[in-house]
């Protein structure tokens, strides 16, 4: 007898590109059969007429905040249902150079409440900065304070982190040879990776690419560069692909992710809105819709522009700035994979928290035909386990986490959108994470399976 038993579905297998009809024998959190025979357990799921997938994993996502209150410490869960629901059952936090300081206190609250999905994440390097008390991001580390911030980079490895994230763009004064020494620190750690929100995007995007790729170079540190289709889908979506391509020729171990979304969503205060942004995009203040306060739902003129600016900076907004078909290039690549990017607040912020997966499957497979099916779910399952190292993760083995995604490719479709940016999909039936389903036709169970994912932490 099984601990669950999906019978019937038709079993995607991402990695051969396959699909076949068969029951899915759970164990213990792990698949244990994967059969033509008929199989007996507890629970039974009938997926007849649809298709079971490997859960998504999201390899860039910005995770929920650790509060403490009256003695209590929480992680508040906003964006991880919203993972859940759209088929994530692994998601990957700290990018963009931001997020927890506290490994090791993260992830132990994560294994203390439990979530309803796996988590692993980076060290954000901007957040370091300021851990260390830099709050000018405009100037760049002395000596000093970089052995300072080693010293922190070295404490959350050993708790787990999976490496460093930068995010350039929102510290413009970290110089070159300040990341180098930052990310040398990662060669003492095999299997890390560097996360990077490049410096500068639109036309000045190619050299902020190169950059980085200087930076993997020097190191040897595998990297993979943040959602590149807010970079360069300007035009340049061409010449950034190839430059991915040269890289991995010469020996350099470069990736990309990206959104299926022309407009990028970002606090309104940070330094991607300094100089002059709206001459880079070609854009004017009306490209910027507020996501969250008082001016919810409007589009800025240049009052609401500064004021937001001055007086609530850390406002979410969303810039319509990218070209549509130039994310779609970079979608369809073979070195990029699919991830959401997704950051809320209260259930407001940027649809893609809710909908990227779901809007791969429905507008670009089924309904735009620009992706094969299981070459999607290859860049949203085995290609991120892989680059994350999470071998018994992203692909329908026996003895691999039962972390499983069942839906009809005919009727997923993402519903939300920038006026309800988390607005559940439709067409997922179930969702299963370490072998206990967590979702059940739209709505959350009230299992809580998901465990903190601690990178190159012995058990």
């Amino acid at each position: 007898m099984f601990d669950l038993v999906i019978q019937n579905g038709d079993v995607a297998d991402v990695e051969n590109l396959l699909i076949k009809k068969c029951h899915i024998g759970i164990k213990d959190g792990k698949i244990a059969a994967v059969s033509e025979a008929e199989l007996s357990g507890d629970k039974t799921i009938e997926a007849s007429g649809m298709l079971v997938s490997p859960g998504f994993v999201d390899l860039h996502m910005h995770e929920d905040e650790l509060r403490k209150e009256e003695g209590k410490t929480y992680i508040e869960e906003d964006i991880f249902k919203s993972m859940t629901l759209m088929g994530v059952t692994t998601c990957i936090g700290g990018n963009c150079g931001i997020g927890m300081t506290d490994m090791g206190g993260y992830l132990s609250a994560v294994d203390r409440q439990g979530l309803t999905v796996n988590f692993g994440a980076y060290l954000g390097y901007s957040s370091l900065r300021e851990k260390i008390g830099v709050q000018d991001n405009y100037r760049p580390l002395t000596r000093e304070e970089s052995e300072e911030v080693k010293i922190l980079i070295r404490a959350g490895l050993d708790a787990g982190a999976l490496g460093i994230s930068f995010g350039l763009e929102y510290t413009p004064g970290s110089t070159t040879n300040e990341l180098l020494e930052a990310a040398k620190v990662l060669r003492e750690y095999p299997g890390k990776l560097i996360a990077a929100h490049y410096r500068n995007d639109g036309e000045e995007g190619i050299e902020a690419i190169k950059e980085l790729l200087h930076i993997s170079w020097v190191t040897g540190v595998p990297l993979q560069i943040s959602h590149i289709g807010s970079c360069t889908a300007f035009g340049m979506m061409d010449t950034s692909l190839d430059l991915l391509e040269k890289a991995r020729s010469i020996g350099i171990d470069v990736m990309a992710d990206c959104y299926p979304y022309h407009a990028f969503s970002t606090y309104i205060g940070t330094a991607v809105f300094d100089g002059d942004c709206f001459g880079r995009w070609d854009k004017d203040y009306s490209a910027i819709l507020v996501a969250e306060g008082k001016y919810a739902g409007e589009y800025c003129t240049k009052e609401i522009f500064q004021y937001l600016r001055e007086k609530e900076p850390n406002t979410l907004v969303v810039a319509f700035v990218m070209d549509e078909q130039e994310v779609e290039k970079a979608l369809i690549y073979p070195l990029v994979m699919i991830a959401s990017d997704g950051l809320m607040h209260n259930g407001q912020g940027h649809p893609r928290g809710a909908g990227a997966f779901p809007r791969v499957l429905s507008h670009y497979v089924r309904e735009k035909k620009v992706l094969p099916l299981l070459t999607a779910l290859s860049k949203m399952t085995v290609m991120p386990a892989k680059r994350l190292g999470l071998m018994k993760k992203g692909s329908i083995h026996i003895g691999n986490d039962a972390d499983l995604v069942i839906f009809s490719p005919e009727n997923i479709r993402d519903n939300a959108d920038f006026s309800q940016p988390s607005l559940v999909p439709e067409g997922i039936s179930y969702v299963i994470v370490n072998g206990e389903i967590v979702a059940d036709r739209g709505r959350l169970t009230d299992s809580r399976p998901g465990k903190a994912i601690r990178f190159g932490v012995k058990k």
